[in-house]
């Protein structure tokens, strides 16, 4: 076996206006057209050209791990206001496009595994829409809790995990699905694990020991929904993360988190 290069992502929320956009949709208007657009298009054209940036930089990959929300769904609680569209199917077609520039740097032999998003984002009636995007973007696997194994290097995948409102509370929810996983695997009943990785929270913290690392993954989506803005205080970070696996199983990795300019706050001249 040769060392494996991999790529971990997730929260991409397409059709959002903030989400990871392509660029046939850049210039779209906000459903609803309440909203100045021409900061909008300039954050989905930033976003976008990163994450080709992180493709094209780290690759070749052998594989991917996909943490879900990969669309933002219909947005009930804003009314569709912070829209591209609300039409999931165009949602959809976003996040596999999105998903595919990996495809074009990669290796012969590449995979992609997946796990579900929040319902609310990606089937709250009972649908999964992530299976679509699965199905699309052609993943070995997609389900609610996966584990993969990279060169006996072993990967817990879940989306879903607890968030703290203070920065130093923020490896408690990590640390405490490796200790779950511990216990669950001291049983039997699921695979020990080397890498327990999360999304769903927009930040990328992560602690570990000699042999396991527990992190959250950084977002695909930018900063800018109604409800990040007007109830949240916490920092966001966007993009992924990088491993390499050699054939003994040993496993190296690195985040590349990028500061997004066109985020930056700016005061009112009166």
């Amino acid at each position: 076996m040769a060392t494996k290069r991999g790529i971990t992502f997730g929260d991409l929320h397409s059709g959002h206006r903030c989400g990871l956009t392509p660029p046939a949709w850049h210039g779209k208007p906000v459903k609803g057209g309440l909203t100045k657009h021409n900061k909008w298009q300039s954050l989905r054209k930033s976003l976008w050209n990163h994450w080709v940036r992180i493709i094209n930089e780290h690759g070749p990959f052998d594989f991917a791990l996909y943490l879900g929300d990969g669309i933002d769904g219909r947005g009930e609680r804003s009314g569709g206001t912070e829209l591209l569209t609300t039409d999931r199917e165009e949602q959809t077609d976003m996040a596999v496009e999105c998903i595919n520039q990996i495809r074009l740097n990669a290796n012969k032999g590449f995979s992609i595994v997946g796990v579900y998003g929040t319902p609310y984002h990606t089937g709250s009636d009972g649908e999964d829409w992530e299976n679509v995007i699965a199905d699309r973007a052609g993943f070995s696997k997609v389900g609610a809790h996966e584990w993969v194994d990279v060169n006996g290097y072993v990967f817990d995948l879940k989306h879903d995990v607890g968030s703290s409102s203070v920065p130093h509370g923020r490896h408690t929810a990590v640390s405490r699905e490796h200790l779950w996983a511990q216990l669950w695997a001291e049983r039997d009943l699921i695979p020990k694990a080397n890498a327990i990785i999360r999304g769903h929270v927009h930040y990328h913290n992560y602690c570990g020991g000699p042999d396991w690392v527990a992190m959250t993954l950084p977002a695909l989506q930018g900063m800018g929904s109604k409800f990040g803005s007007r109830r949240c205080s916490g920092l966001v970070d966007f993009g992924a993360v990088i491993w390499d696996i050699d054939d003994s199983g040993n496993a190296k990795w690195h985040s590349d988190t990028v500061f997004i300019k066109e985020q930056k706050a700016r005061t009112i001249k009166l």
